[in-house]
């Protein structure tokens, strides 16, 4: 939260105009505090200043992601808006005009208009198509006419402007390479919030409304300072659990992520769709950030009661949120209807239908998931936007923007007072031994579960190391030359 330089005092001599709120009249006595405080603020001005340009790129093509949602609305209109008719098609013929739009493409799912006014998304595997991403067709519920075929992409249905926004803030569009980038960021996200906040309530004040609120007056070190600390504060919270979902689906913290999930005993269940037993590919998956529509390209053998009664069987068997996706049958396999409502309060139930009878396979109520599994979810839908709606999506807009502004305001202050020198190299001796050997065994602990914060760390340390030799060796080359 806070790039500044350590190495002069945290509130530098001002004018009287500027002049600092009174001391404490009481002496501050030396404690842990006083030991840790030069560690923090060494770690917190490396990472600030180095990690900060990663924390830039994610936040704004974060700010632009935010508000694609809306901005997905007004580009692509045509195709998702319709006049509200009188009756609404059977959704197994409106299925029928989209095969006959694309006859080279297979149905793998359907989303039916889930509002008045509202076209109904038919899903098809396309070899046009990128990998993991379907052709949808939109067709109008009411008429029957095409709207228009786009790529879509996730289980929020990500048309082309957010799909290429999405894989801007993801990977910076260089696939698994471009990964590191936003592991990198999410990684030391919460290292550098948590450290700013720490250092910011460390600061003593006899008026603690300057906490939270930024000071005014004229441009100077010290403004910069308080609006970068008080927006800070307000923002930590969601810069936090930004940064901690945004780790469940990195390439190398996520998978040790999952497993301690796993073993905790909060996987998210499957749903059974098959009449032997076989899992019917339960999906952790969210978002655009990872993972295709589910349902397979293939088409079921045998007899098959039609896309319409299944529905009818699911929504009998409680599925009745008007947000739905329906995956059509493959061979083995029978359809799997799924609520996707989440707003509050959560639609995510799912059923599985047998296409020979009717019978429900299977039925999975949100309300099952393992705690952890509902967490992981609306922590994930959340940091995608999905969750909440709007209200989500300005929020992370907010966020980003904040960050955004946190980031400029610490380089600013770097500025100012530069060459910005950290604090004193060796502040860890200062620390007693019995707090040392617990920080250290926490920080490798921390490293190794977030593998990319903790080779950054040691290449922190290296380069400190180096810097600090080369020091040494000029000071020693100007005493041999005097």
């Amino acid at each position: 939260m806070t790039i500044d330089d350590p190495a002069r005092p945290d509130t530098p001599q001002a004018p009287p105009s500027e002049a600092a709120p009174a001391p404490d009249p009481a002496p501050r006595k030396a404690g842990t505090w006083s030991a840790l405080r030069p560690l923090v603020l060494r770690l917190h001005f490396y990472a600030g200043v180095l990690v900060a340009p990663f924390l830039l790129v994610a936040a704004v093509s974060g700010l632009l992601y935010a508000l694609s949602f809306q901005a997905e609305k007004v580009v692509y209109a045509h195709e998702l808006e319709v006049p509200v008719g009188d009756t609404a098609l059977p959704l197994s013929q409106q299925v029928n005009i989209a095969r006959k739009v694309n006859p080279n493409g297979t149905v793998t799912a359907v989303w039916p208009s889930a509002e008045p006014g509202a076209t109904t998304r038919v899903l098809m595997a396309d070899p046009d198509v990128s990998e993991g991403t379907s052709l949808a067709v939109f067709v109008d519920p009411y008429t029957g006419d095409v709207r228009g075929q786009l790529p879509s992409y996730g289980s929020s249905g990500a048309l082309p402007l957010r799909t290429w926004i999405d894989g801007l803030h993801r990977d910076l569009h260089l696939g698994d390479l471009g990964r590191n980038y936003s592991e990198l960021a999410a990684s030391w996200l919460w290292v550098i919030a948590l450290g700013g906040l720490v250092l910011w309530l460390g600061r003593r004040r006899r008026n603690r409304r300057a906490l939270f609120v930024p000071e005014g007056g004229p441009a100077s070190r010290r403004r910069t300072l308080s609006w970068h600390g008080s927006v800070g504060l307000w923002a930590v919270t969601g810069l936090v659990l930004l940064s901690a979902t945004g780790l469940t689906w990195s390439r190398y913290a996520g998978e040790n992520i999952g497993a301690v999930q796993d073993g905790l005993g909060g996987a998210t269940p499957t749903l059974t769709a098959t009449v032997g037993g076989a899992a019917a590919g339960g999906s952790s998956e969210h978002e655009g950030h990872g993972g295709a529509h589910t349902g397979g390209g293939g088409t079921a053998q045998g007899p098959d009661i039609g896309l319409d009664k299944a529905l009818e069987a699911a929504r009998a068997a409680g599925i009745d949120s008007p947000r739905i996706s329906v995956v059509l049958p493959t061979e083995g396999k029978g359809y799997v209807v799924k609520e996707t409502d989440t707003q509050f309060p959560l639609q995510l139930d799912s059923a599985a239908v047998n296409p020979a009878d009717g019978t429900v396979v299977d039925r999975l109520a949100f309300a099952d998931y393992p705690l952890l599994a509902k967490l992981t979810r609306i922590g994930i839908d959340a940091h995608t936007g999905v969750f909440l709606g709007l209200f989500n999506q300005l929020a992370l807009a907010a966020l980003a923007l904040a960050l955004i502004l946190l980031i400029l305001w610490g380089y600013r202050m770097w500025w100012l007072r530069r060459p910005g020198r950290p604090a004193a190299r060796g502040a860890w001796r200062r620390i007693p031994v019995t707090l040392l050997l617990p920080l250290a065994a926490a920080t490798a602990l921390v490293a190794w579960f977030v593998p990319l914060l903790g080779l950054s760390l040691l290449l922190f340390l290296a380069a400190d190391l180096t810097l600090a030799l080369v020091a040494r060796v000029r000071a020693r080359s100007r005493t041999t030359t005097t």
